[in-house]
């Protein structure tokens, strides 16, 4: 379990901007201060899995991020390192980034419409978060006491912290040590171990559990020596509480399931996606031949081939107009990140071959390496021709989904023209369901007793359109579009949009 836990640590990096491996310092300056700060084996176990699963929900609402401020990523990189406990610091840095780059006769309407709204969007919006965090988290199998430090991942000490103001000793001490060793590490990474020591004396009683933060102005120039020494990744794996957890074979799938939506939900558009995907290249790999352990594999590597979209920001992922060279050349980096993440455990690296190919083409000219058909896996054509077929039946924000129909034709072009491959192109087809008779109509049974137009709700809140977009495009008013939407949100058990399109990629509901 580490091993997969520690990755997403990685794609956690990722989308915070940060160098790989930044979350894993940090965890082991938690586990190191809760050691000093004499906490019980169990509650040391506790900060463990807390620094490393921290940001689990910040793809959750990484859509809503950004359509307030853009690059998603660049204004979380700033976050680390700002005083949190200071709410005027924190606006300011807020107001700054919102207003860069808009020209100066719009910079105050920015800032009055943030400032009217701040609260209640921040409220809302770090909900999310710790909503789909402890969904993401519970389906990992941890336990109460890591599951209730994570829903205190944005309170602050002095009571200034979302979505419940929460103060002082209420907030789990696994996450106050958290809280101290995450910003710590970033501020000691970007400026100097003395800048972290200083700034932990500087904000203790304020934004920080004021006898942890003495503890760590006392040792923390120790420990970011004993930092500069070690292997971050090998460290982290070798301080794993015992009895270790392991994932069987039987339990691999759900766990890489956790991935897969965890990566899905980064966009609206992506929702669903990588399941999606994988079961195209199941049944395709086992027509095409495949034996268990092939198909089982490329299953896999279908639920995480996307990893490294974490580093693309939401207003790239998510633009309504074409993409610019420097922007494609940002999302072509994804394929080459997902391979980094995967490749430091032994049981993902197997994955990598397909994985981190699936936007090769036979012909060469897909990428991030160019590779010829002689030099990739056979199972990378398959996920290949799946990532496509998927992506042209799915909506974009710059394009409506195609016809399967549509997708198919345009599928067996790129075949004949030679960067895709005839067999698998086929063998994805089929799966999709083009050489099978369509299901009656109306034989449908919806989870959760969703009703047919509480789907169609549920899909369109899942790709992120308001209330009113919802209405438009289903020619309801918005009065019964938020009356559906109430409804299925109390049918399925969340209150957020992004807990929503987590249950529906769960559930099959979104495609």
């Amino acid at each position: 379990m580490s091993q997969l836990v520690a990755t997403l640590a990685l794609a956690q990096d990722n989308a915070f901007g940060q160098p790989l491996e930044s979350q894993l310092r940090s965890c082991l300056l938690g586990v190191w201060l809760a050691r000093e700060a004499g906490l019980t084996p169990d509650d040391q176990q506790t900060v463990y899995w807390v620094a490393l699963l921290r940001y689990i929900g910040c793809t959750g609402h990484a859509h809503e991020v950004a359509t307030v401020f853009g690059d998603e990523i660049a204004i979380r990189a700033q976050t680390l390192v700002h005083d949190a406990g200071n709410p005027a610091e924190v606006m300011r840095d807020v107001l700054a980034f919102a207003t860069a780059a808009r020209p100066p006769e719009e910079r105050d309407q920015v800032v009055a419409m943030i400032q009217a709204g701040a609260h209640d969007w921040a409220v809302h919006n770090f909900a999310s978060g710790c909503e789909v965090g402890d969904m993401l988290v519970e389906r990992l199998s941890f336990g109460p006491d890591v599951r209730e430090a994570l829903a205190h991942t944005f309170e602050r000490w002095n009571g200034t912290g979302f979505p419940n103001a929460t103060s002082g000793e209420t907030i789990p001490l696994a996450m106050r040590v958290v809280h101290l060793s995450h910003d710590m590490e970033a501020i000691g990474r970007l400026f100097s171990p003395a800048d972290a020591v200083a700034a932990a004396r500087d904000r203790r009683g304020r934004t920080y559990d004021p006898a942890l933060a003495d503890l760590f102005a006392a040792h923390g120039a120790h420990w970011f020596d004993q930092l500069a020494k070690v292997e971050p990744w090998d460290a982290v794996l070798d301080l794993e509480p015992a009895p270790h957890r392991l994932i069987d074979e039987a339990d691999l799938d759900e766990a890489l399931a956790v991935v897969a939506d965890f990566i899905d939900l980064k966009s609206p558009y992506m929702a669903g996606h990588s399941r999606r995907c994988a079961e195209l290249v199941d049944a395709a790999g086992t027509s095409l031949g495949f034996t268990d352990e092939a198909v089982a594999a490329l299953r896999r590597a279908a639920l995480v081939h996307d990893f490294g979209t974490t580093a693309v920001p939401n207003s790239i992922l998510d633009k309504p107009a074409p993409l610019t060279r420097a922007e494609i050349d940002r999302v072509e980096l994804h394929p080459m990140l997902t391979e980094q993440m995967l490749r430091r455990s032994p049981v993902l690296a197997a994955l990598n071959p397909v994985a981190a190919a699936h936007h090769e083409r036979v012909d060469a000219t897909g990428y991030h390496k160019r590779l010829p058909a002689a030099a990739l896996d056979a199972g990378a054509a398959v996920l290949a021709a799946a990532d496509v077929y998927v992506g042209l039946t799915t909506e974009r924000a710059d394009r409506p989904a195609q016809p399967d129909r549509q997708a198919a034709a345009e599928l067996r072009r790129m075949a004949a023209e030679g960067s895709l491959e005839h067999g698998p192109v086929e063998a994805v087809l089929a799966a999709a369901g083009h050489t099978a008779q369509p299901a009656p109509r109306g034989s449908r049974r919806h989870p959760a007793g969703l009703s047919g137009r509480e789907v169609e709700v549920l899909q369109l809140a899942a790709r992120g359109l308001t209330t009113k977009e919802i209405a438009d495009r289903l020619f309801i008013s918005a009065k019964t579009a938020d009356h559906h939407i109430q409804h299925v949100y109390t049918k399925i058990g969340v209150s957020t949009r992004a807990a929503a399109a987590l249950w529906a990629m769960q559930h099959g509901v979104v495609r």
